[in-house]
């Protein structure tokens, strides 16, 4: 075989078309794996569209306009709380110095582990009228019913900003921060030579550079509220997603729901649209080649111990009174660690994860490596849409898998009728593969951008050696790629692993029958108001949860050092293959 290099056996990295067997397999394989991602979202227009019955006039003479107004209100308000503590704690830590502020940075992002059912049902407890809050202050003051005095209704649309807000700000933190390290130093310098002071420095200069960064943070905050139905369900909130679930299993109207679904999605392209817009926008260019110390503010006295009250007030709100609630009940139900319902829950959410998992890091893999080795506008497009998944809420999902699926379940259960004269009934949807493929299409976009990540790193010369050698493009993956890559696949399996665990509107809708996860356990047990019985099971899944937690934490304490340090970094690293 001779290549565009002129010898035989030279590499093929970055050719336009494929050209052997195996590589126009793993093209097709590309097209394949992300029509089937892209699937659910045609699904859900065709169902919305192509419907025989008329319900447009009521849903919105009845249902759309309260729940669009419903959900914008809590998208208003959740961006605006997100967008303070976010940025204000991200400040406080990148630029100023203040008692524990080290360990601040790292603290901020607890509530990553925790999700927003598990915090809601966690505050209704707290903050209810038989919580331990209210009890106390009518112990206190002697107060004998609730209209003795006043006190915030946690179950309301205000209860369920505050309590998404404090759970959802690591978004905005992350990409804030990350945003500040990059500022130049030198044009933070030049402003404080002009007189600015800390305020004035951060309004007129660092925030406006970071806006593209804060943008895009806010926005996934937004999906993520978008998506939520426990904490909303919890608060008695009817937002379009709820509305989804309710129109579908209460009133037994899939129609209906994928009608609804239909706004949802004007609602996801509307922030995607400002996620891409702001993510366009982040642009960075350093004139040196060294990152010096960023000028940094020390607060003593008052403002030092203000500085604190900042930066813990979210880590206690969003995680640390949750965690010692669902300790403090976990803990009166002990014996729970032995019933077969608990551990039969917890090997479903093993194996649904699991295997969701290792799907989501195939077509990640086949994504990414098609597009190593033919860079493209078509590859890059292809790999952006089979990330689409992550910004469309679950249950639009679970609407739009369960049409197809139980076409495809009907088509094989009256071939097997056809054939041995027996049906097969619901075999996708009652063995949990429906559940899984709508964990792999939610999902997938963590583990690709992770793997894609990778391979961008590993230098093309590899690629050309082994290829040089003799080597496939498959003996390649597996001989040169895989070995380096091991971290980032661990990484984005376990990432993957516990986003799926935790994914409740999705598994709520398309679970099969008399099967529990530990998030459907959760909601289950706290919808009929007993706590103590979720308490257990939503700790297992707040421990599982901190582990990337952990990772991530490491990874941002890692950047901070040597962003903040004098520590000489090049501007751009060569590597080169090893002799």
């Amino acid at each position: 075989m001779t290549s565009r290099h002129g010898h035989s056996g030279s590499p093929r990295y970055g050719t336009a078309s494929p050209s052997s067997r195996g590589e126009r397999l793993l093209a097709f394989g590309t097209y394949f794996l992300t029509g089937l991602v892209i699937m659910p979202v045609f699904a859900i227009v065709i169902m919305a569209i192509g419907s025989s019955g008329n319900l447009w006039p009521h849903l919105i003479s009845t249902i759309l306009p309260r729940a669009i107004a419903t959900t914008f209100q809590l998208m208003v308000g959740v961006g605006l709380i997100v967008f303070v503590v976010g940025v204000s704690t991200a400040w406080l830590v990148t630029m100023c110095r203040f008692p524990g502020r080290r360990w601040f940075d790292l603290a901020l992002l607890l509530p990553f582990a925790v999700p927003t059912y598990i915090i809601a049902f966690s505050y209704v407890e707290l903050l209810d009228y038989t919580g331990p809050f209210q009890s106390l202050i009518r112990d206190v003051f002697g107060f004998k019913t609730s209209r003795d005095y006043w006190f915030p209704e946690i179950r309301s649309l205000g209860g369920a900003m505050f309590v998404m807000g404090f759970v959802l700000y690591p978004y905005v933190y992350l990409s804030a921060r990350a945003s500040f390290l990059i500022q130049s130093a030198c044009a933070l310098d030049v402003s404080r030579t002009l007189g600015a002071g800390p305020f004035r420095l951060f309004w007129k200069v660092a925030l406006p550079l970071a806006r593209p960064a804060i943008v895009v943070g806010v926005t996934l905050a937004l999906m993520e509220c978008l998506n939520d139905i426990g904490a909303v369900s919890f608060f008695g909130v009817q937002t379009l997603t709820f509305s989804v679930y309710d129109t579908w299993l209460n009133r037994s109207n899939l129609t209906g729901a994928a009608q609804i679904a239909t706004i949802m999605l004007v609602f996801v392209l509307v922030l995607m649209f400002i996620e891409y817009y702001g993510r366009r926008k982040q642009r960075f260019h350093q004139s040196t080649g060294t990152y010096r110390a960023l000028p940094s503010y020390e607060l003593k006295g008052m403002r030092g111990w203000a500085a604190v009250v900042v930066c813990a007030l979210p880590i206690v709100l969003g995680f640390v009174l949750p965690a010692l609630l669902l300790l403090s009940r976990a803990s009166r139900r002990v014996e729970d660690l032995f019933e077969p319902a608990l551990w039969a829950a917890a090997g479903n959410t093993l194996w649904l994860a699991g295997v969701a998992a290792a799907v989501s890091i195939a077509i990640s893999l086949t994504l990414a490596y098609r597009r190593r080795l033919f860079p493209s506008n078509v590859t890059t497009f292809l790999g952006r849409v089979a990330s689409i998944g992550y910004a469309v809420p679950g249950t639009i999902l679970a609407v739009g898998i369960l049409f197809p699926v139980a076409a495809l379940d009907n088509l094989i259960s009256e071939s097997a009728k056809a054939l041995f004269g027996f049906g097969t009934g619901l075999l996708l949807i009652g063995s949990g593969t429906a559940l899984i493929y709508a964990y792999v299409v939610r999902f997938l976009a963590m583990s690709y951008g992770q793997i894609d990540g990778g391979f961008g790193k590993i230098t093309p010369h590899y690629d050309m050696a082994s290829r040089s050698l003799g080597h496939s493009a498959w003996g390649t993956l597996g001989r040169v790629h895989m070995p380096l890559m091991k971290p980032v696949i661990l990484s984005a399996t376990l990432l993957s692993f516990v986003e799926c665990m935790k994914e409740l509107p999705a598994t709520l809708l398309l679970r099969p029958f008399n099967f529990e996860t530990l998030a459907t356990t959760v909601y289950n047990a706290a919808s009929r108001e007993a706590f103590e019985d979720a308490a257990l099971p939503a700790l297992c899944i707040v421990l599982v949860g901190i582990i990337p937690v952990i990772m991530l934490a490491k990874t941002s304490a890692d950047t901070f050092r040597e962003k903040r340090g004098n520590k000489r970094i090049p501007k751009t690293t060569r590597m080169v293959p090893a002799e």
